[in-house]
């Protein structure tokens, strides 16, 4: 099974579309993953016409429209992994202890709001994720989004993808 994870679009803030190379994966992926900062829901729309499926969360920056479309966190078991996604799991320093605690029956957890791609495991058992934004680097020097497998239950051949700068 093939994921696409991706987070803090902030369309049409940021940027005015999706990156080409991001929207190429899209039909490509068994499900696609995102924690939300949708800021529009042109972009939500988009997702759900092209995706096989699509696993979505709101986040700080998605008004009453995207709320009312989408839960705050998201739970799927895919291909026997127990998935959440959520947009804000607070600060870096605690976050393993924390997220190990607030999802003790989930395999991996997808999170956004930063900006800042991230791959740890907490608890030696939950895997955490972030994608960083495909839209909006800010302090990184790419923007980025996160593709990963699942084989045999397990999480495999998980990639941070960099974006070529916008032109």
């Amino acid at each position: 099974m093939r994921l696409l994870l991706l987070s803090d679009t902030h369309l049409p803030k940021r940027a005015k579309a999706l990156p080409p190379q991001l929207l190429d994966e899209v039909p490509r992926a068994d499900a696609v993953l995102h924690a939300g900062d949708w800021v529009d829901t042109a972009t939500l729309d988009l997702l759900q016409t092209r995706a096989r499926r699509l696993i979505g969360v709101y986040g700080n920056n998605d008004g009453p429209e995207l709320r009312a479309r989408l839960p705050e966190v998201a739970y799927a078991e895919l291909a026997g992994l127990r998935f959440g996604v959520v947009h804000e799991t607070g600060p870096a320093q605690g976050r393993e202890r924390r997220c190990a605690a607030r999802f003790p029956d989930l395999d991996v957890l997808v999170f956004g709001h930063s900006h800042i791609p991230w791959d740890s495991v907490a608890d030696g058992r939950l895997r955490l994720l972030n994608p960083g934004s495909p839209t909006d680097r800010r302090r990184q020097p790419y923007c980025t989004y996160m593709t990963a497998r699942i084989a045999s239950g397990r999480l495999t051949g998980v990639e941070l993808h960099r974006l070529p700068p916008r032109t």
